[in-house]
């Protein structure tokens, strides 16, 4: 399984990017797919997931980002708006199919894209 992300980009505090992760087989075959980022010096840490037809994002994100799938293209897209600098991290794209850790934690995800830079000025 290949995750491919995309849509990274340098943006002004306020503004908005679109976050793309193509998987390489069916996105359907996942139990659960998920965002996560990493900052400078920090621990990866959960974004938002899709698990059991529900969406769940982190404290710091609600009503700003939004989760969604698109089945046909086998995608995920993390739409993000009203971006402020502390969301400056690579974003990863993951995917669950065997793994049975907690889904807020990387380690209940068995795939991971490469990653994708976002980094949001003041």
């Amino acid at each position: 399984v290949q995750l491919q992300a995309s849509g990274g980009g340098l943006v002004q505090a306020g503004g908005s990017l679109r976050l793309s992760c193509a998987a390489s087989e069916r996105t359907f075959s996942f139990n659960a797919m998920g965002w996560f980022r990493q900052a400078p010096g920090k621990e990866r840490e959960f974004v938002a997931f899709m698990w059991s037809g529900n969406t769940y994002y982190t404290d710091s994100v609600k009503g700003r980002f939004t989760i969604s799938r698109d089945n046909a293209k086998n995608t995920v897209y993390l739409q993000m708006n009203s971006l402020k600098p502390e969301d400056t991290a690579v974003y990863y794209c993951a995917a669950r199919k065997f793994a049975s850790g907690p889904v807020y934690y990387p380690s209940g995800y068995d795939y991971w894209g490469q990653g994708t830079l976002v980094t949001v000025s003041s």
